[in-house]
């Protein structure tokens, strides 16, 4: 399984750090399209895990994405402020309400209210990418490292569940932990990291709003990623899957990847709107 796991995270990084590094929007916009068909066609799985069209449903939405990203006829900040406000006041209290019966009219229409939202999480890649493919490697890192920190933190000091009756193994220690490593690396590279870390993200947040304003910031977004981690493990255990799908050998479907990052993206895109 590690070997496995190995072997794909080369290959998406073969794949992903060239396009990022050659700034290559037409490649970019390539590569973004597949990943968003495959992340549409996994999130109809899970809320209908019986459905036999759903690669035909995640063809056409994927078609519509590739006219929208290549034509440059995509509101971004539309889309990101829209999946803003429906991991507010929808998916958020998914966590406290619960989930609405599978083949149920209120399953559909959730279904469909989370696509929109990882149409917010691709528009937003697009619009950090936009930015430069260090601001949104940037962003893609605080989430990263919060989910690093959050896994040793866990382990080393978890006890108290964070959520027990949808993910057993995340606690608040972890949470913590993960902030808390966000807020030191961030911190550091915007004091020390000179300017190899101008262009990123946290830096151009200090710089505009100052230090109590990145803090706040940097908070925020780790709480949404736990948040996105959170209700993806709501909706798997739900449907009975322990992965979204087996696209990424060793690592699960690409909504088991980016999970964390669909209501981080947007935040950070209406953010980086103001920088």
């Amino acid at each position: 399984m590690l070997r496995t796991r190995v072997i794909t995270a080369v290959v998406l990084l073969a794949v992903l750090l060239p396009v990022l590094y050659f700034n290559n929007y037409m490649a970019f916009a390539v590569v973004a399209t597949v990943f968003f068909g495959a992340a549409i066609w996994e999130c109809f799985r899970l809320f209908n895990p019986d459905t036999h069209n759903a690669h035909v449903i995640a063809l056409v939405w994927a078609a519509v994405f590739a006219m929208a990203v290549f034509t440059g006829h995509t509101n971004l900040s539309f889309w990101a402020a829209l999946s803003v406000a429906l991991w507010i006041a929808r998916f958020a209290p998914s966590l406290k309400i619960g989930l609405p019966p599978l083949h149920t009219p209120a399953n559909t229409l959730l279904s469909l209210v989370y696509a929109f939202a990882v149409v917010g999480c691709f528009a937003s890649i697009v619009a950090l990418y936009s930015h430069s493919p260090v601001f949104l490697l940037s962003v893609l890192a605080i989430v990263w490292v919060a989910d690093i920190g959050a896994y040793f933190s866990g382990k080393a000091f978890g006890k108290r569940k964070l959520a027990p009756s949808i993910s057993p193994g995340k606690s608040w220690e972890g949470a913590i932990g993960g902030g808390i490593a966000v807020l030191v690396l961030a911190g550091l590279s915007v004091q020390f990291g000179g300017d190899a870390f101008a262009n990123t993200f946290a830096a151009a947040v200090q710089h505009r709003y100052g230090w109590p304003a990145l803090v706040v910031v940097l908070v925020l977004m780790v709480a949404a990623s736990i948040v996105g981690d959170l209700f993806e493990s709501q909706l798997k255990r739900r449907a009975g899957m322990k992965d979204s799908s087996n696209l990424l050998p060793g690592h699960g479907g690409v909504l088991d990847r980016i999970d964390a990052l669909v209501p981080v993206l947007p935040l950070a895109a209406l953010i980086g709107a103001r920088l």
